[in-house]
């Protein structure tokens, strides 16, 4: 049986029939744009399913209390990395085993999840359909089992991979919004293409390209790139990937705004005081899905500050040194000083 609502959709199996099982596990299909999360039984963590969700989409926490990633401990910030990493990556259909374990109260964080990434949600409900949560009231019941075969097989309403647009080609014109992410805020594109100096303006990246070849990026170790690929804080894998690939040192980044990444995300700028040594560097293919995930995470921020890695180089740098510790021997320089300028 199959209920539909909107973009939501829920698989009734009150037999717990291993066919609806075993479809739900072949279609988590990540590079096509789908994943299928299972929530963690009896975990009384408030942000557990945000966990799922997050492991779902490749990344892994830090281990143990006090850790790294002690910051996923927020509620607001596991559901916003997820989005932001579903979005950046293209997910358009998540489909949810169990969920008739789920509380009331992550059903309301996964459908408000589903509302700002756009994505299509399959849950699968092994008991009756009887007094379903006030959020699943509304849905619409269709007996007939084959058609949870063509539901995790049809494609969503997102596309399967991001595709970026071209970057603007003036400093301060209107920055692009790429599909799958929301909308630039009102006075936004004004508000980025300054860094806070006041009385100066540096051109961003997509115009300084028109100058001047991006330079390129230097080699990183296997094992480096993959502990990268894993991070949960999409701010910390792209900050550490730009550190990892130019050499630089995580302070350069604390003045980059959404315009200074191209588009496409092939290209950073990076700034140094007074703006005369300001670079332009190219992003290989392994730290682009990174550097998408940040500028997805800065973009869903609500009321967030211009410069995509402030907050991350303020409030959560003990949490970008933790990691940066964590990393492969001589990945790039001492956390110790990383962060200087």
């Amino acid at each position: 049986m199959a209920v539909a609502y909107g973009e939501v959709t829920i698989v009734v199996d009150e037999q717990d029939d291993l066919f609806y099982t075993r479809a739900a596990l072949q279609a988590h299909r990540p590079a096509k744009g789908c994943i299928t999360v299972h929530p963690t039984p009896a975990s009384g963590s408030p942000a557990a399913l945000a966990h799922d969700v997050l492991y779902a989409l490749g990344k892994r926490l830090a281990p143990g209390p006090g850790s790294a990633d002690v910051w996923l401990d927020s509620v607001n910030a596991a559901w916003l990395a997820a989005a932001a990493w579903a979005v950046a990556n293209g997910v358009r259909h998540v489909v949810v085993p169990r969920a008739h374990l789920l509380t009331t109260r992550r059903i309301d964080q996964l459908l408000a999840w589903r509302k700002l990434t756009e994505a299509q949600l399959t849950l699968l409900w092994h008991k009756a359909p009887h007094r379903l949560p006030p959020p699943l009231a509304q849905v619409r019941c269709v007996r007939d089992p084959s058609q949870f075969a063509s539901v995790v097989t049809e494609p969503g309403p997102t596309p399967v991979h991001p595709c970026f647009p071209s970057a603007p080609t003036g400093a301060t014109g209107p920055t692009p919004t790429m599909p799958g992410l929301p909308p630039v805020r009102p006075g936004y594109a004004q508000s980025v293409s300054r860094v806070p100096r006041p009385g100066h303006v540096c051109a961003g990246a997509a115009a300084t390209a028109q100058l001047a070849p991006a330079t390129p990026a230097n080699a990183v170790a296997p094992e480096v790139t993959a502990a990268l690929a894993v991070l949960a804080h999409p701010l910390i894998a792209g900050a550490l990937s730009v550190a990892a690939f130019t050499g630089g040192s995580l302070g350069s980044l604390r003045w980059t705004r959404d315009l200074d990444i191209t588009g496409d995300i092939c290209a950073i700028k990076t700034h140094e005081p007074g703006h005369r040594r300001c670079r332009l560097s190219a992003i290989p293919a392994w730290a682009r899905p990174q550097l998408a995930g940040a500028r997805a995470f800065h973009r869903l921020t609500p009321q967030a500050p211009e410069n995509v890695f402030g907050p991350l180089l303020l409030a959560e740098a003990r949490h970008l040194r933790a990691h940066a510790e964590r990393l492969p021997q001589d990945a790039m320089s001492s956390p110790g000083s990383f962060l200087a300028p």
